[in-house]
């Protein structure tokens, strides 16, 4: 083995992801590879469609992991589903909302935006004026703004577009595996996520569904899906039926380990897991509050799995990280954008949500302050 890879250390991932993995994952990933059209392999796939569609609790048909990370499955979303000249309201209050509206934007769209405080959640009623000003074909938010710890109302946004020709587009790359996410309930029609956050797989797989009102959208096209490699109505013909069409060399190996991380999360039970989030983020919260430090985020719109802590006055972000990763071998996230250097970000995902982390973390921090 490279000296490099020998020289690896096991890290306790509590940053924004990826998260830890489990050991029979890495197990999984390490099993033979077989061919991407291989008659075994294909039998992997279907588990892995059957149990996302139980994940994102829905029956949508096009449910597949895409091969690439979250940001691929959210160019996925809106490259299948813009053409030039659609309207889209994007809601924006942190980072990867505006990673949203700039992929819109590359690709023709007229964009428009409502911007909201980071650290607070997306506000109904100002959505609901907006959508009364003109007609949208398409709606982007992120269910868990992993900027800032933030959840926004997924189910307040699908009432206001009930009834309406908008579609609805939701990045779960931090929620899904984490709190409960119900794509047909909501009516959401295209959403997305990643292997490497409440999943506890490794980073190179996104998740996406889509309705059959999205389906519809893409199939009526008037124009190409302007990029190959993530166009769905290509790669569907290989992920659906018993005779497969190639489309590009899937990720093996990857997909042994998603295989796996989502057969735990079954055997554990969906309500379980959850559970295991919440109690783990509360046990965090008491924890960091009892050194004096403060969230950034009120109660009622925090992520169990992603959480925000204020930096105290006379704390060196950096340095705080540093000890934490060189002495601890632990690992934790910086404030981006506007929170850079005002936020720690903590994140409780997966297989990194138990008990005897949150109990390390808490100590190592209290020491290094």
């Amino acid at each position: 083995m490279h000296k490099l890879l020998e020289n690896i250390d096991e890290i306790l991932l509590m940053g924004p992801g990826p998260s830890c993995i489990a050991p029979s994952v890495y197990s999984a990933l390490s099993k033979p590879t077989l061919g991407h059209m291989d008659s075994d392999f294909i039998n992997i796939m279907d588990a892995i469609k059957e149990n996302l569609r139980i994940l994102f609790q829905t029956e949508n048909r096009l449910t597949v992991p895409m091969s690439g990370t979250g940001s691929a499955g959210m160019e996925t979303c809106f490259v299948n589903l813009i053409e030039t000249g659609d309207n889209v309201l994007i809601l924006v209050n942190g980072v990867f909302a505006q990673r949203m509206a700039d992929v819109a934007s590359r690709l023709g769209a007229n964009v428009d935006t409502i911007e909201f405080e980071w650290g607070t959640p997306v506000l109904a009623d100002q959505v609901k004026d907006k959508l009364n000003e003109k007609d949208y074909q398409i709606l982007g938010m992120i269910h868990a703004e992993t900027s800032t710890g933030v959840c926004n109302p997924a189910e307040q946004i699908s009432q206001l577009l009930a009834g309406s020709d908008t579609l609805y587009i939701l990045d779960t790359v931090t929620s899904l595996g984490g709190i409960p996410v119900k794509i047909d309930e909501w009516g959401v029609d295209a959403v997305y996520s990643g292997s490497q956050k409440c999943l506890s797989c490794p980073p190179g797989l996104s998740p996406v569904s889509f309705s059959e009102r999205a389906i519809q959208k893409l199939q009526n096209r008037k124009n190409k899906v302007p990029n190959w490699y993530l166009d769905l109505s290509m790669i569907i013909n290989y992920w659906e039926g018993k005779k497969r069409a190639y489309h590009h060399t899937a990720p093996v190996n990857m997909l042994y380990g998603l295989c796996e991380a989502l057969d735990l999360i079954m055997k554990e039970g969906m309500d379980h897991v959850f559970e295991r989030h919440r109690k783990n983020h509360e046990a965090l919260v008491k924890g960091i509050e009892g050194l004096g430090l403060n969230m950034l985020v009120r109660p009622d719109a925090r992520l169990p799995m992603l959480n925000a802590i204020t930096i105290p006055d006379g704390a060196d972000d950096e340095s705080v990280r540093t000890t934490l990763r060189k002495e601890y071998k632990i690992e934790i996230g910086a404030g981006l954008g506007p929170l850079a250097g005002k936020v720690w970000r903590i994140g409780l995902m997966g297989h990194t949500a138990r008990e005897e982390n949150v109990e390390k973390f808490l100590n190592a921090l209290g020491k290094t302050l």
